[in-house]
């Protein structure tokens, strides 16, 4: 990849310099660093395996045992149980330590945002996480660790241990909706902070790319960080172009007077 341009690095750390509430949306490729794939990229997941996208609709899901089964297969060989936040997630926790961020919106499911240091208050994970399992049935949630190791010990389709029902990762597939407080929490971080910072999103997945357009008529400064362009780029304040474990440890150093202030979130 290209070296970050400078000019454009220096115009994000001016916007980000004078801001005291920093909302950041994340996408995939703030993890690909980590070595976990996107899925519409040249090596993404649905590009490799078309019939994954089936084994992410719920009524695929629900209704056919041998997506389950095959589902449960590829949960328990994904790259996501080995990976580690890379320098873009530990820049975005050390804005967090700096009283700057107001919330961190992802679209991923992996967990590294927490595993790199953020609260459950800064982190609003529109599409849940890979990491609890939740019952269709009765909808009892729990840790995976335990789910997956019954599919180690023989069982393809482990039901609910509560009620028998079919049991799932605690993500959002596609048929189903998104919480509505966390989209309610993700449209009020685009309203209250000063800037918007989206990062390795392709900001084509609505509702949530819509954080983009809303603080754009709010009149707040947006801040692209991607190694590949989206539709905003004509339209936001600045465009870095890069990967995210490159752009965010530069991005959100500390600022350049030293000082921090508390955010609100």
């Amino acid at each position: 990849m290209d070296p970050v341009d400078p000019a454009a690095l220096a115009a994000a750390r001016a916007v980000l310099d004078g801001a005291r509430r920093v909302a950041v949306l994340t996408g995939a490729g703030i993890s690909t660093d980590s070595g976990i794939p996107d899925f519409r990229g040249p090596n993404g997941i649905w590009t490799r395996d078309p019939a994954a996208e089936k084994r992410s609709t719920i009524d695929h899901y629900l209704s056919d045992t041998t997506v389950r089964e095959a589902a449960w297969r590829i949960r328990l060989e994904s790259e996501m149980w080995a990976a580690e936040p890379n320098a873009g997630h530990h820049a975005v926790a050390d804005l967090a330590r700096q009283g700057r961020l107001h919330t961190l919106v992802t679209q991923n499911i992996d967990g590294l945002h927490s595993a790199a240091g953020l609260s459950a208050d800064h982190v609003v994970e529109v599409h849940g996480t890979v990491h609890a399992v939740e019952c269709l049935g009765c909808g009892d949630r729990g840790p995976m660790g335990p789910v997956l190791e019954r599919v180690r010990q023989g069982e393809p389709d482990p039901p609910c241990a509560a009620c028998g029902g079919i049991l799932k990762s605690a993500t959002i597939m596609f048929g189903q909706a998104l919480v509505p407080a966390d989209l309610a929490r993700a449209e009020r971080a685009a309203i209250e902070a000063d800037v918007l910072v989206a990062v390795g999103t392709s900001l084509n997945v609505y509702p949530v790319a819509g954080m983009v357009p809303l603080a754009l008529e709010l009149g707040r400064p947006v801040v692209i960080v991607n190694a590949e362009p989206t539709p905003f780029d004509d339209a936001v304040t600045v465009v870095v172009r890069g990967s995210a474990s490159d752009v965010l440890p530069l991005l959100f150093a500390p600022r350049s007077d030293g000082g921090s202030e508390m955010s609100t979130n």
